[in-house]
């Protein structure tokens, strides 16, 4: 603090006299409005959304949906998901939360659901959870208990195919690429499937079966996507995760990466929850 040049003290003097005015005068009702757990932020401002990919994909796959988001003057930030463990991948997306200036709408797909669901516990910015053909699980709950298909039908993400690859400290998972069109985007050209399915980032294998923490969507808002034509995610277990968190659903009649076939649709969803929660 500066406690020289006394000359200064009338200039602030009554600089701050005319900010009282101005104040009283209703000049200032913009600021009274601001959050105050953000000061600075005004709640006409519109959120930063963060979307979070899932395991065998990356973030180029929201393109679609940025676009879209941007050209309604989103800000968005699309996250490199780790993909080395839930815990550890968690607690990279919440620090990418943590510095965003102004609230959140958090978003995820697949996996990306679980990430969000511990990210966001307890972060005061975060206005809105969006989930996108995505696990939610509870506290305790691992993402394995929902690829059960005795009791969650539809999906054929199966063991049998998946790849497994040994590296030091663990064993990588991905989709077997002759069947990853049929299992992951049924609904997308060939030729893009090819190349995603050969580009596709391989997922800690240990990542599903370690069990979920305190889930943040018992207190924030939450929405859900569901794919019709998942055979990666069973929709019955989609279903299942959206009534139980008392989401607001929509259901599009897409495969797991309804958010790349129907970008449109996903970005209104997540506008959805940005308006409702402004």
């Amino acid at each position: 603090m500066r406690l020289g040049n006394p000359l200064r003290r009338p200039l602030r003097t009554t600089i701050g006299a005319a900010l009282g005015v101005a104040l009283t005068l209703g000049v200032g009702a913009g600021l009274a409005q601001a959050d105050s757990r953000h000061p600075g932020h005004s709640k006409t401002e519109k959120p930063t959304v963060v979307l979070v990919h899932g395991a065998f994909a990356d973030a180029s796959g929201w393109g679609g949906v940025v676009g879209e988001l941007q050209h309604d003057g989103y800000p968005v930030l699309a996250v490199a998901n780790p993909l080395r463990g839930l815990a550890s991948d968690s607690a990279y997306v919440r620090s990418v939360v943590d510095s965003v200036d102004g609230d959140v709408v958090l978003v995820g797909h697949s996996y990306g659901g679980a990430v969000i669901t511990n990210a966001a516990t307890g972060a005061e910015n975060v206005e809105a959870l969006v989930y996108v053909a995505a696990f939610a699980p509870d506290l305790g709950e691992t993402i394995n208990k929902f690829n059960d298909p005795a009791q969650y039908p539809g999906s054929e993400l199966t063991p049998d195919a998946l790849v497994f690859r040994p590296y030091p400290g663990g064993v990588d998972v991905t989709i077997d690429p002759a069947r990853f069109q049929r299992i992951f985007a049924a609904d997308l050209p060939s030729r893009q499937t090819r190349l995603m399915a050969a580009t596709q980032r391989p997922a800690a294998a240990a990542s599903l079966d370690e069990q979920s923490g305190e889930p943040a969507w018992e207190t924030i808002p939450s929405w859900y996507q569901i794919s019709a034509q998942d055979k990666a995610i069973s929709p019955v277990a989609q279903r299942f995760l959206a009534e139980r968190m008392g989401a607001h659903t929509t259901t599009v009649d897409a495969s797991h990466v309804g958010y790349i076939s129907h970008p449109a649709r996903t970005a209104n969803l997540i506008e959805s929850a940005a308006r409702a929660t402004s």
